[in-house]
Protein backbone atom coordinates (compact mmCIF):
# COMPACT_ATOMS: atom_id res chain seq x y z
CA UNK A 1 0.00 0.00 0.00
CA UNK A 2 1.47 3.45 -0.92
CA UNK A 3 2.06 5.94 1.91
CA UNK A 4 -0.42 8.30 0.26
CA UNK A 5 -2.95 6.25 -1.77
CA UNK A 6 -4.82 9.33 -3.01
CA UNK A 7 -1.69 11.00 -4.38
CA UNK A 8 -0.56 7.68 -5.90
CA UNK A 9 -3.89 7.30 -7.70
CA UNK A 10 -3.76 10.86 -9.04
CA UNK A 11 -0.20 10.40 -10.33
CA UNK A 12 -0.99 7.02 -11.89
CA UNK A 13 -4.15 8.36 -13.50
CA UNK A 14 -2.27 11.34 -14.92
CA UNK A 15 0.37 9.06 -16.46
CA UNK A 16 -2.34 6.81 -17.92
CA UNK A 17 -4.08 9.87 -19.35
CA UNK A 18 -0.84 11.09 -20.93
CA UNK A 19 -0.31 7.66 -22.53
CA UNK A 20 -3.87 7.73 -23.86
CA UNK A 21 -3.45 11.24 -25.27
CA UNK A 22 -0.22 10.23 -27.00
CA UNK A 23 -1.89 7.19 -28.57
CA UNK A 24 -4.85 9.30 -29.71
CA UNK A 25 -2.49 11.91 -31.14
CA UNK A 26 -0.53 9.32 -33.11
CA UNK A 27 -3.75 7.70 -34.34
CA UNK A 28 -5.16 11.05 -35.49
CA UNK A 29 -1.96 11.73 -37.42
CA UNK A 30 -1.80 8.28 -39.04
CA UNK A 31 -5.42 7.80 -40.14
CA UNK A 32 -5.31 10.42 -42.96
CA UNK A 33 -2.06 8.87 -44.22
CA UNK A 34 -3.64 5.42 -44.30
CA UNK A 35 -6.62 6.78 -46.22
CA UNK A 36 -4.46 8.52 -48.82
CA UNK A 37 -2.22 5.59 -49.68
CA UNK A 38 1.19 4.20 -48.74
CA UNK A 39 3.14 6.10 -46.13
CA UNK A 40 6.45 7.47 -47.34
CA UNK A 41 9.54 6.39 -45.48
CA UNK A 42 11.09 9.13 -43.30
CA UNK A 43 14.29 10.70 -44.65
CA UNK A 44 17.54 8.97 -43.75
CA UNK A 45 18.58 9.76 -40.18
CA UNK A 46 15.09 10.76 -38.99
CA UNK A 47 12.80 8.81 -36.67
CA UNK A 48 9.09 9.35 -36.15
CA UNK A 49 9.46 9.33 -32.36
CA UNK A 50 12.24 11.93 -32.21
CA UNK A 51 11.29 14.89 -30.05
CA UNK A 52 13.21 17.85 -28.62
CA UNK A 53 11.23 17.69 -25.34
CA UNK A 54 12.43 15.02 -22.86
CA UNK A 55 9.21 14.90 -20.85
CA UNK A 56 5.77 13.74 -21.97
CA UNK A 57 3.92 16.16 -19.68
CA UNK A 58 5.85 19.09 -21.12
CA UNK A 59 5.25 17.80 -24.65
CA UNK A 60 1.52 18.07 -24.03
CA UNK A 61 1.87 21.61 -22.70
CA UNK A 62 3.88 22.74 -25.75
CA UNK A 63 1.37 21.02 -28.05
CA UNK A 64 -1.61 22.82 -26.50
CA UNK A 65 0.11 26.22 -26.53
CA UNK A 66 -0.39 26.62 -30.27
CA UNK A 67 0.52 30.12 -31.58
CA UNK A 68 -2.56 30.21 -33.83
CA UNK A 69 -4.64 30.82 -30.68
CA UNK A 70 -4.58 33.89 -28.47
CA UNK A 71 -2.22 33.46 -25.52
CA UNK A 72 -5.09 33.50 -23.00
CA UNK A 73 -6.84 30.75 -24.96
CA UNK A 74 -3.61 28.72 -25.13
CA UNK A 75 -3.16 28.93 -21.37
CA UNK A 76 -6.80 28.23 -20.53
CA UNK A 77 -7.04 25.21 -22.85
CA UNK A 78 -3.79 23.75 -21.52
CA UNK A 79 -4.88 24.17 -17.91
CA UNK A 80 -8.11 22.38 -18.76
CA UNK A 81 -6.72 19.60 -20.95
CA UNK A 82 -3.34 18.87 -19.33
CA UNK A 83 -3.52 20.09 -15.74
CA UNK A 84 -7.12 18.97 -15.36
CA UNK A 85 -8.25 22.19 -13.67
CA UNK A 86 -11.98 22.89 -13.54
CA UNK A 87 -13.40 25.77 -15.55
CA UNK A 88 -14.21 27.59 -12.30
CA UNK A 89 -10.57 27.30 -11.13
CA UNK A 90 -9.28 28.63 -14.45
CA UNK A 91 -11.78 31.49 -14.33
CA UNK A 92 -10.52 32.52 -10.88
CA UNK A 93 -6.94 32.53 -12.20
CA UNK A 94 -8.00 34.92 -15.00
CA UNK A 95 -10.27 37.01 -12.69
CA UNK A 96 -13.35 36.43 -14.85
CA UNK A 97 -16.74 34.76 -14.18
CA UNK A 98 -16.93 31.02 -14.80
CA UNK A 99 -19.46 31.51 -17.63
CA UNK A 100 -17.09 33.92 -19.38
CA UNK A 101 -14.26 31.39 -19.22
CA UNK A 102 -16.58 28.63 -20.43
CA UNK A 103 -17.43 30.70 -23.51
CA UNK A 104 -13.74 31.44 -24.14
CA UNK A 105 -12.87 27.75 -23.99
CA UNK A 106 -15.75 26.90 -26.32
CA UNK A 107 -14.67 29.56 -28.84
CA UNK A 108 -11.08 28.32 -28.74
CA UNK A 109 -12.14 24.72 -29.33
CA UNK A 110 -14.38 25.85 -32.20
CA UNK A 111 -11.52 27.75 -33.80
CA UNK A 112 -9.32 24.66 -33.60
CA UNK A 113 -12.03 22.56 -35.27
CA UNK A 114 -13.04 25.06 -37.97
CA UNK A 115 -9.52 26.14 -38.88
CA UNK A 116 -8.16 22.60 -38.74
CA UNK A 117 -5.24 23.72 -36.55
CA UNK A 118 -2.71 20.86 -36.53
CA UNK A 119 -1.46 19.90 -33.09
CA UNK A 120 1.93 18.28 -32.82
CA UNK A 121 5.22 18.55 -30.98
CA UNK A 122 7.02 21.64 -32.28
CA UNK A 123 10.57 21.41 -33.58
CA UNK A 124 13.32 22.68 -31.28
CA UNK A 125 13.63 25.91 -33.28
CA UNK A 126 9.92 26.66 -32.72
CA UNK A 127 9.90 26.20 -28.94
CA UNK A 128 10.66 29.87 -28.07
CA UNK A 129 7.52 31.14 -29.84
CA UNK A 130 5.39 29.07 -27.46
CA UNK A 131 7.49 29.67 -24.37
CA UNK A 132 5.52 32.62 -22.95
CA UNK A 133 2.29 30.63 -22.78
CA UNK A 134 4.07 27.53 -21.47
CA UNK A 135 5.62 29.53 -18.61
CA UNK A 136 2.21 31.01 -17.78
CA UNK A 137 0.69 27.52 -17.66
CA UNK A 138 3.41 26.16 -15.37
CA UNK A 139 3.13 29.13 -13.00
CA UNK A 140 -0.66 28.93 -12.82
CA UNK A 141 -0.42 25.19 -12.06
CA UNK A 142 2.04 26.01 -9.29
CA UNK A 143 -0.21 28.72 -7.86
CA UNK A 144 -3.19 26.38 -7.85
CA UNK A 145 -1.28 23.83 -5.81
CA UNK A 146 0.44 26.41 -3.59
CA UNK A 147 -2.84 28.14 -2.72
CA UNK A 148 -4.76 24.91 -2.09
CA UNK A 149 -2.23 22.32 -0.84
CA UNK A 150 -4.92 20.24 0.90
CA UNK A 151 -7.20 20.15 -2.15
CA UNK A 152 -4.45 19.87 -4.79
CA UNK A 153 -1.72 17.69 -3.21
CA UNK A 154 1.38 17.42 -5.34
CA UNK A 155 0.32 20.03 -7.91
CA UNK A 156 2.96 22.58 -6.85
CA UNK A 157 5.65 19.89 -6.91
CA UNK A 158 4.46 18.87 -10.39
CA UNK A 159 4.90 22.46 -11.60
CA UNK A 160 8.39 22.67 -10.09
CA UNK A 161 9.27 19.39 -11.81
CA UNK A 162 8.12 20.86 -15.15
CA UNK A 163 10.16 23.99 -14.39
CA UNK A 164 13.30 21.91 -13.86
CA UNK A 165 12.76 20.10 -17.17
CA UNK A 166 12.29 23.47 -18.91
CA UNK A 167 15.50 24.81 -17.33
CA UNK A 168 17.41 21.77 -18.58
CA UNK A 169 15.83 22.10 -22.04
CA UNK A 170 16.34 25.88 -22.38
CA UNK A 171 19.19 26.80 -19.99
CA UNK A 172 19.93 30.09 -21.78
CA UNK A 173 16.40 31.50 -21.32
CA UNK A 174 16.46 33.96 -18.36
CA UNK A 175 12.70 33.80 -17.85
CA UNK A 176 12.78 30.01 -17.53
CA UNK A 177 15.42 30.34 -14.81
CA UNK A 178 13.46 33.19 -13.23
CA UNK A 179 10.25 31.16 -13.06
CA UNK A 180 11.98 28.14 -11.53
CA UNK A 181 13.68 30.40 -8.96
CA UNK A 182 10.34 32.04 -8.14
CA UNK A 183 8.57 28.73 -7.56
CA UNK A 184 11.42 27.36 -5.45
CA UNK A 185 11.52 30.50 -3.28
CA UNK A 186 7.80 30.31 -2.54
CA UNK A 187 7.87 26.55 -2.05
CA UNK A 188 10.77 26.86 0.42
CA UNK A 189 8.34 28.49 2.89
CA UNK A 190 5.71 25.78 2.48
CA UNK A 191 6.15 24.17 5.90
CA UNK A 192 5.79 27.53 7.71
CA UNK A 193 2.69 28.79 5.88
CA UNK A 194 0.17 26.92 8.00
CA UNK A 195 -0.33 26.26 11.69
CA UNK A 196 -2.75 23.36 11.57
CA UNK A 197 -5.58 24.74 9.44
CA UNK A 198 -4.65 28.37 10.08
CA UNK A 199 -2.83 30.50 7.52
CA UNK A 200 0.37 32.15 8.78
CA UNK A 201 1.35 35.40 7.03
CA UNK A 202 4.93 35.97 5.90
CA UNK A 203 5.99 38.31 8.78
CA UNK A 204 4.73 35.78 11.36
CA UNK A 205 6.28 32.65 9.85
CA UNK A 206 8.90 30.61 11.73
CA UNK A 207 11.97 31.16 9.55
CA UNK A 208 13.65 28.07 11.02
CA UNK A 209 11.08 26.00 9.13
CA UNK A 210 12.07 27.50 5.77
CA UNK A 211 14.17 25.34 3.42
CA UNK A 212 17.31 27.47 3.29
CA UNK A 213 19.14 25.07 0.97
CA UNK A 214 16.34 25.44 -1.56
CA UNK A 215 16.42 29.22 -1.11
CA UNK A 216 20.17 29.22 -1.84
CA UNK A 217 19.61 27.15 -4.98
CA UNK A 218 16.86 29.51 -6.11
CA UNK A 219 19.13 32.51 -5.60
CA UNK A 220 21.79 30.89 -7.79
CA UNK A 221 19.20 30.46 -10.54
CA UNK A 222 18.10 34.07 -10.10
CA UNK A 223 21.69 35.29 -10.40
CA UNK A 224 22.03 33.40 -13.68
CA UNK A 225 18.77 34.92 -14.95
CA UNK A 226 19.68 38.49 -14.05
CA UNK A 227 23.31 38.30 -15.17
CA UNK A 228 22.57 36.75 -18.56
CA UNK A 229 24.19 38.88 -21.32
CA UNK A 230 20.80 39.44 -22.96
CA UNK A 231 19.63 41.07 -19.74
CA UNK A 232 22.53 43.53 -19.26
CA UNK A 233 20.82 46.40 -21.02
CA UNK A 234 19.19 48.05 -18.01
CA UNK A 235 16.21 47.37 -15.77
CA UNK A 236 13.66 47.33 -18.60
CA UNK A 237 15.34 44.22 -20.06
CA UNK A 238 14.42 42.09 -17.03
CA UNK A 239 11.44 39.80 -17.52
CA UNK A 240 8.40 39.47 -15.24
CA UNK A 241 9.35 36.10 -13.71
CA UNK A 242 12.91 37.22 -12.92
CA UNK A 243 11.51 40.39 -11.31
CA UNK A 244 9.04 38.40 -9.21
CA UNK A 245 11.84 36.06 -8.15
CA UNK A 246 13.97 39.06 -7.16
CA UNK A 247 11.10 40.32 -4.99
CA UNK A 248 10.61 36.89 -3.41
CA UNK A 249 14.34 36.65 -2.73
CA UNK A 250 14.37 40.04 -0.98
CA UNK A 251 11.40 38.89 1.13
CA UNK A 252 13.55 36.10 2.59
CA UNK A 253 16.09 38.58 4.00
CA UNK A 254 16.07 39.09 7.77
CA UNK A 255 15.80 42.87 7.37
CA UNK A 256 13.50 43.73 4.47
CA UNK A 257 14.42 46.60 2.17
CA UNK A 258 10.87 47.83 1.56
CA UNK A 259 11.80 50.77 -0.73
CA UNK A 260 13.72 48.40 -3.01
CA UNK A 261 10.86 45.88 -2.99
CA UNK A 262 8.42 48.69 -3.83
CA UNK A 263 10.67 49.81 -6.70
CA UNK A 264 10.78 46.28 -8.13
CA UNK A 265 6.99 46.01 -7.91
CA UNK A 266 6.69 49.33 -9.74
CA UNK A 267 9.00 48.08 -12.48
CA UNK A 268 7.00 44.85 -12.72
CA UNK A 269 3.69 46.73 -12.91
CA UNK A 270 5.01 48.99 -15.67
CA UNK A 271 6.23 45.92 -17.57
CA UNK A 272 3.04 43.86 -17.26
CA UNK A 273 0.34 46.53 -16.98
CA UNK A 274 -1.27 44.27 -14.36
CA UNK A 275 -3.62 45.71 -11.74
CA UNK A 276 -2.95 42.64 -9.57
CA UNK A 277 0.78 43.44 -9.57
CA UNK A 278 0.02 47.02 -8.48
CA UNK A 279 -2.16 45.62 -5.71
CA UNK A 280 0.62 43.28 -4.55
CA UNK A 281 3.04 46.19 -4.54
CA UNK A 282 0.93 48.09 -2.02
CA UNK A 283 2.23 45.76 0.71
CA UNK A 284 5.70 47.24 0.18
CA UNK A 285 4.32 50.78 -0.18
CA UNK A 286 2.51 50.37 3.15
CA UNK A 287 5.80 49.61 4.88
CA UNK A 288 7.82 52.21 2.97
CA UNK A 289 5.35 55.14 2.88
CA UNK A 290 2.44 54.22 5.16
CA UNK A 291 -1.07 52.75 4.78
CA UNK A 292 -2.69 55.98 3.54
CA UNK A 293 -0.44 56.06 0.44
CA UNK A 294 -1.16 52.38 -0.22
CA UNK A 295 -4.93 52.77 0.22
CA UNK A 296 -5.02 55.55 -2.37
CA UNK A 297 -3.53 53.12 -4.91
CA UNK A 298 -5.84 50.25 -3.91
CA UNK A 299 -8.97 52.40 -4.21
CA UNK A 300 -7.90 53.39 -7.70
CA UNK A 301 -7.79 49.76 -8.89
CA UNK A 302 -10.82 48.14 -10.53
CA UNK A 303 -10.77 44.65 -8.99
CA UNK A 304 -14.16 44.24 -7.28
CA UNK A 305 -14.33 40.49 -7.94
CA UNK A 306 -10.84 39.76 -6.62
CA UNK A 307 -10.64 38.39 -3.07
CA UNK A 308 -7.24 39.87 -2.31
CA UNK A 309 -8.28 43.38 -3.35
CA UNK A 310 -10.87 43.32 -0.56
CA UNK A 311 -8.56 41.71 2.01
CA UNK A 312 -5.71 44.15 1.24
CA UNK A 313 -8.09 47.08 1.48
CA UNK A 314 -9.46 45.71 4.77
CA UNK A 315 -5.98 45.48 6.29
CA UNK A 316 -5.17 49.05 5.29
CA UNK A 317 -8.46 50.34 6.70
CA UNK A 318 -7.78 48.48 9.93
CA UNK A 319 -4.33 50.08 10.21
CA UNK A 320 -5.87 53.50 9.57
CA UNK A 321 -8.32 53.06 12.47
CA UNK A 322 -11.48 52.61 10.38
CA UNK A 323 -12.84 49.35 11.87
CA UNK A 324 -16.38 49.39 10.46
CA UNK A 325 -15.11 49.79 6.89
CA UNK A 326 -12.39 47.21 7.54
CA UNK A 327 -14.93 44.61 8.75
CA UNK A 328 -17.07 45.17 5.66
CA UNK A 329 -14.03 44.69 3.40
CA UNK A 330 -12.95 41.54 5.27
CA UNK A 331 -16.49 40.19 4.84
CA UNK A 332 -16.39 40.90 1.09
CA UNK A 333 -13.10 38.99 0.90
CA UNK A 334 -14.59 36.13 2.90
CA UNK A 335 -17.52 35.90 0.46
CA UNK A 336 -15.01 35.30 -2.35
CA UNK A 337 -12.59 32.99 -0.49
CA UNK A 338 -12.46 29.27 -1.32
CA UNK A 339 -9.65 27.69 0.72
CA UNK A 340 -10.39 26.77 4.33
CA UNK A 341 -7.21 28.36 5.82
CA UNK A 342 -7.98 31.69 4.11
CA UNK A 343 -11.60 31.59 5.28
CA UNK A 344 -10.49 30.88 8.85
CA UNK A 345 -7.99 33.77 8.70
CA UNK A 346 -10.62 36.23 7.41
CA UNK A 347 -13.18 35.12 9.99
CA UNK A 348 -10.59 35.68 12.71
CA UNK A 349 -9.78 39.14 11.33
CA UNK A 350 -13.47 40.10 11.35
CA UNK A 351 -13.74 39.03 15.00
CA UNK A 352 -10.55 40.87 15.99
CA UNK A 353 -11.39 44.14 14.21
CA UNK A 354 -13.35 46.42 16.51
Amino acid sequence: MPDNPGAWLVTTARHRAIDRLRRDRVLAAKLPLLASGPVAEPPMGETVDETPIPDERLELVFMCCHPALAVEAQVALTLRAVAGLATEEIARAFLVPAETMKRRLTRAKSKIKVAGIPFGIPAAARLPERLGAVLAVVYLIFNQGYSNPALEPGLAAEAISLGRVLAALLPAEPEVLGLLALMLLHDARREARFDGQDLVLLPDQDRSRWDWRQIAGARDLLDRALLDPARRQGPSARGPYALQAAIASLQTEERLDWPQIAALYSELADLTGSAVVRLNGTVAITEAEGPAAALAIVDDLDLPGYQYWHSTRAELLRRLGRPAEARAAYQAALDLAHSLPERRYLERRITETS
